[in-house]
């Protein structure tokens, strides 16, 4: 799903957007520095605050916690060779589908899947005309759902055995921006359901497949606004939603170190502005139209910057966490001096005026 862009401002000179100026900490493509030296120390202290006492003491955990540099994994792991199999979840239009058609474009294998049967039907016959019919395929898939998503793996593994990269790009926003005070319950549930359950399940079930596979596997989890921390007017929910993606993709690469895996991996992937429906349909301020043109991109155009640096994670080899940017800090002050000193992109898909 595309990411919902943080547009309101006040003034300029407090620009501030979970896209455009992201913390510099991650290149486009990096190791996580959290991650940069992956150990557990055997003891962890703890505070108990209380009235009397405020110290902190350290409990062993020896016995559960190992150090995920100590010794050499158990784990074997196949060499991971093109042509990829991939899955892409919400991938029957936007970012996902345009995804589908790049990996598909490279030789790759793709699952996609929608909570929409016609969608899926459609989209499937769509790439099969391109593609053929021996390198795509489609499943309806509600990923709020368990065991739609346990179907999901098995649809998967009936049809390519095994799934290389996963993808979770399947998100909402009900299509809603107003006020969280003026949000409805079905509007609260359907964003809450789906960006942060049907992530965790999507998670759950990749992890548990890709540890049976010997080559392992690699799974993407896309960020959003309000990953980075700051604030999305509007659309509360959808950005406090995506925040907890970047914190579930952490804690689940600290479980995975912990129990001394190394053929399976957790990244997160960040498409930045990208001009889908559900973009569009949140650019109803002057501000919203300006940022939209000077830094959106159309799906097809970030599909072709992500797929080359996403296969090139087992291309390499790689085993480590990554966080693969499309639009970095750096990118989006360059565009919008260049709007400002030279008028680039001005009206780029809709007025301003």
């Amino acid at each position: 799903m595309a990411m919902t862009p943080y547009l309101h401002f006040t003034t300029f000179p407090s620009l501030s957007s979970p896209l455009l100026f992201s913390k510099p900490h991650h290149p486009p493509f990096s190791q996580p520095p959290y991650l940069s030296t992956p150990q557990f120390n055997r003891y962890t202290f703890l505070s108990v605050s209380s009235r009397q006492n405020q110290k902190p003491f350290a409990v062993n955990f020896s016995s559960q916690i190992v150090c995920a540099e100590s010794s050499s994994s158990s784990n074997t792991r196949e060499p991971m060779l093109p042509p990829y199999n991939v899955l892409i979840t919400g991938s029957t239009k936007g970012i996902g589908y345009a995804l589908a058609k790049e990996f598909l474009q490279t030789g790759d294998n793709v699952i996609i899947c929608s909570r929409s049967a016609e969608r899926v039907e459609s989209a499937v016959k769509s790439l099969r005309e391109e593609f053929g019919e021996q390198h795509v395929w489609g499943t309806k898939c509600d990923v709020r759902e368990g065991q739609d998503v346990k179907d999901l793996v098995g649809f998967a593994q009936r049809n390519l055995k095994y799934i290389d990269i996963w993808i979770n790009n399947a998100g909402s926003n009900a299509y809603s921006y107003k006020p969280l005070a003026e949000a409805s319950d079905d509007d609260l549930i359907e964003v809450v359901t789906t960006n942060t359950l049907g992530l965790m399940i999507c998670c759950r079930e990749a992890i548990k497949m890709m540890l049976k596979q010997p080559r392992g596997g690699h799974i993407f989890n896309i960020d959003g606004a309000g990953s980075d921390g700051r604030p999305t007017p509007r659309f509360a929910a959808y950005g406090a939603t995506k925040r907890s993606v970047v914190h579930l993709t952490k804690s689940l690469q600290a479980e995975l170190q912990m129990q001394d895996v190394k053929n399976v991996v957790v990244h997160n992937l960040s498409p930045g502005m990208v001009t889908t429906d559900l973009l569009m349909s949140g650019a109803t301020t002057k501000q919203a139209k300006f940022f939209i043109n000077v830094l959106a991109e159309p799906a097809e155009v970030v599909a072709k910057y992500l797929v080359p640096n996403i296969r090139s994670v087992p291309a390499n080899g790689s085993m480590k966490p990554t966080y693969i940017r499309f639009l970095t800090g750096i990118k989006a002050y360059s565009q919008i001096f260049s709007r400002f000193a030279f008028g680039a992109r001005r009206n780029k898909y809709m007025l301003e005026d």
